[in-house]
């Protein structure tokens, strides 16, 4: 720990002990904590972003919109808009921010809306949609005003959250022995090769929070897709050097997966959620022109394409070649029949 955290600790103390007290409050039932009448799933972690909330929130709809009738509640991080809004056909990462425009984009079949007041927005969308018979919170482990009937807690396998500290000292939104409210806690972005040894770290630091199911998951990089005009559909071959602009908490896994499969990694990297500025695109434009390499590209995630308005995109990169590349959870050592089995039982009481 540096000098600059040891004199943020003060603050952390006084962040701490204003989260314990309004936890209190909730455990206590001073501060009411409802349940609904149709199953609630939360997706959430202790850490201040970074764990993939998003795409296992996407792999519990893929596992799921064939049986049920699925609405994702989300607050809409860094979204222009207040209150409750649903997902449209001329919606935007301004509307409802990046990640939930992410999931609306890509299934078809389900609501994506978002609210700040997780509660508020529940009773919206079962007011205006009653057909809905299963609703997914993503990002709220601290909404403690919803009680869901199966709370997943995730943790980045490259910053688990026994590892850091509270804000403004580290990224925890509360303290670790929080982590103990979770019905299931998942190891996310492991990487391709996960050996015994490391499970057996991780689960002997977890155990410690009398969490009762620890899965790991990690990250399954899929085709790149074209975001420009210009754009092939396929890389043509291998690409040599890779320009990887992208504005999200943590990028390990992005990197090491980029950097065996080209010669040369550059990146670009903003803040979580970044809003790209023209003379962010012109910076990269301007080092993707100077650069040798005879085969070369711009990549970035599906969640950063959300902000990357297709104006600027098409205005910027005229003849360079962009792609996005999504990516789908995986979880390991054939976890994956018994994370389901968890959730197929609990979803059986609503029956």
């Amino acid at each position: 720990m540096n000098w600059f955290r040891i004199l943020l600790l003060p603050f952390a103390m006084l962040y701490g002990l204003g989260v314990w007290f309004r936890n209190l409050l909730f455990d206590t039932g001073l501060l009411p904590s409802r349940q609904f009448s149709v199953p609630v799933i939360s997706v959430g972690n202790l850490s201040a972003g970074g764990a993939g909330k998003t795409p296992h929130v996407e792999y519990l709809v893929r596992l799921l919109s064939e049986k049920y009738t699925i609405a994702v509640l989300s607050r809409g991080y860094k979204r222009k808009t207040k209150s409750y809004v649903l997902a449209g056909p001329d919606s935007t990462a301004r509307d409802i921010g990046d990640e939930p425009l992410q999931i609306y984009k890509k299934f078809s079949g389900i609501y994506v809306a978002v609210h700040e007041k997780r509660r508020a927005g529940i009773n919206i969308l079962l007011k205006q949609h009653p057909d809905i018979n299963l609703i997914i919170l993503d990002d709220a482990f601290q909404h403690r005003y919803v009680k869901p009937g199966l709370n997943l807690l995730l943790t980045g396998y490259y910053n688990p959250f026994f590892k850091n500290f509270l804000l403004p000292v580290g990224n925890l939104r509360e303290a670790k022995c929080r982590a103990k409210r979770a019905d299931a806690l998942i190891v996310t972005k492991t990487p391709h090769v996960f050996s015994p040894l490391d499970r057996r770290y991780f689960l002997r630091k977890l155990l410690r929070y009398q969490l009762k199911n620890i899965f790991f998951s990690g990250l399954e990089y899929q085709p790149m897709i074209p975001l420009t005009n210009d754009t092939p559909k396929t890389p043509p071959g291998k690409i040599k050097t890779v320009f990887l602009l992208t504005g999200i908490a943590w990028s390990e896994s992005l990197e090491e997966h980029l950097k065996d499969r080209c010669q040369e990694l550059i990146v670009h990297k903003y803040p979580d959620h970044h809003q790209f500025t023209a003379k962010n695109l012109k910076k990269l434009r301007n080092h993707y022109h100077k650069n040798i390499s005879h085969c070369k590209a711009v990549v970035t995630t599906e969640k950063d394409a959300m902000r990357l308005q297709d104006t600027l995109l098409q205005e910027h990169f005229s003849g360079i070649p962009v792609y996005c590349l999504p990516i789908t959870v995986v979880f390991k050592n054939k976890e994956k029949e018994k994370f389901d089995q968890m959730v197929f039982r609990f979803l059986k009481k609503y029956k």
